[in-house]
């Protein structure tokens, strides 16, 4: 009886590890941008239902990997995604309505499928969400709306975000003029990596008073301070 225990543990071992080496390959193909086998895999998971194969395989049909670009193919796995609540679909969908890419352009879809995901918490569809505000895309123009999305994404570390409240705070946009906190986020977005942010920084900075600059370089260090950890 121990003995055919242990006949039994090692083909189930070995099965295991056949359906292991299986698998396998498709993941390191993905990693070396050898799509096509990792293609098959997705696909398979997203006829399940599974919600991040969905949001995967609409991202390589929108970027044609591993399949010809099909916006059409991507706006239908974004879509099955997105209605189970995957915030990077819901924003790529948002992407793909604001473009007209596979779609008729639909600000008012993208605008809901941006809200979405930005009440998640995805960094990105609030940035985009606010620009859509600060334009008038689909829902009247409203800079109040737009600094809070933009608020929210740069609280998160996006450097377009932060760039757009020196916009804001630049031209006293839905918020007071005020050059101390245009300098303190073009500083923010510079040190983030936003090449514009240094230029607008730097103009700015020639219409401040020495006090002015002084204070919105310690605003910036104690944004950063409490910020760092999504810099």
């Amino acid at each position: 009886m121990t003995n055919m225990k242990h006949l039994i543990l090692l083909c189930t071992l070995l099965i295991s590890f056949n359906s292991f080496a299986a698998i396998q390959p498709d993941a390191d193909a993905y990693e070396r941008g050898d799509y096509s086998p990792a293609f098959t895999l997705i696909e398979k998971l997203a006829e399940q239902g599974d919600a991040k194969a969905q949001y995967n395989l609409g991202l390589m049909y929108d970027k044609g990997d591993g399949t010809p670009q099909d916006y059409k193919a991507a706006i239908k796995w974004y879509v099955k995604a997105a209605e189970q609540g995957h915030a990077k679909a819901q924003s790529n969908l948002g992407n793909m309505y604001r473009k007209g890419e596979g779609t008729p352009q639909d600000y008012k879809a993208a605008i809901k499928w941006y809200t979405k995901s930005a009440e998640q918490g995805h960094a990105k569809a609030q940035n985009n969400l606010g620009a859509m505000y600060y334009e008038g895309e689909g829902t009247p123009q409203d800079y109040k709306a737009a600094i809070k999305w933009y608020t929210k994404s740069a609280e998160q570390g996006n450097a377009h975000a932060q760039f757009n409240l020196g916009v804001m705070y630049d031209n006293g946009f839905g918020t007071p003029q005020d050059y101390v906190m245009a300098h303190m986020h073009w500083n923010i977005a510079a040190a983030n990596g936003h090449e514009d942010a240094k230029t607008n920084r730097d103009r700015v900075e020639d219409m401040m008073t020495p006090n002015q600059i002084e204070q919105a370089q310690q605003l910036t260090k104690e944004w950063i301070e409490k910020y760092k950890k999504n810099m």
